[in-house]
């Protein structure tokens, strides 16, 4: 199963950082959110996506949006992730990879967990997504350019 733009966002649960569940559907009654897969904290490539976020977090904001991380780590891994890196938006375990599999974020070369944006309006609608395991900067440009036309 694969979510493309146009299709609802399936609903989910994950603990986050603080070990408290998340629920998509309860944030999506307050804003839009821009939904990322990572394959894991404290990689090379996931700091600098997550320092992106971070830097651009001020932008997502202004445009009335929650940024939200998902991986298969733990809520300890994701508590010293988000402290090391002053993180300020919520990252999410899914231990078992269950929310990955029901976005269908396919892995790189079968083998790396795939990194994977996607921009979810308030209705629940996916409205953008960006697969690219390389172009960091890619997450987040074509993420605000979407919000900003909400």
């Amino acid at each position: 199963m694969s979510i493309n733009v146009g299709d609802s966002a399936p609903d989910f649960s994950l603990p986050g950082k603080n070990g408290k569940p998340v629920h998509l559907k309860a944030i999506l009654k307050e804003k839009p959110v821009v939904l990322y897969f990572y394959p894991k904290d404290d990689t090379p490539g996931c700091t600098k996506e997550a320092c992106s976020f971070r830097d651009a977090y001020q932008e997502f904001q202004e445009a009335g949006a929650a940024v939200i991380g998902v991986s298969a780590d733990s809520v300890e891994s994701h508590q010293k992730f988000s402290q090391n890196h002053q993180l300020p938006f919520e990252l999410l375990s899914d231990r078992n990879n269950q929310v990955r599999k029901l976005y269908g974020v396919p892995a790189t070369f079968g083998l790396l967990p795939g990194r994977v944006t996607y921009v979810i309006d308030q209705s629940g609608t996916v409205r953008h997504l960006f697969n690219s395991q390389l172009n960091i900067k890619g997450h987040i440009e074509n993420a605000l350019t979407v919000l900003k036309s909400l």
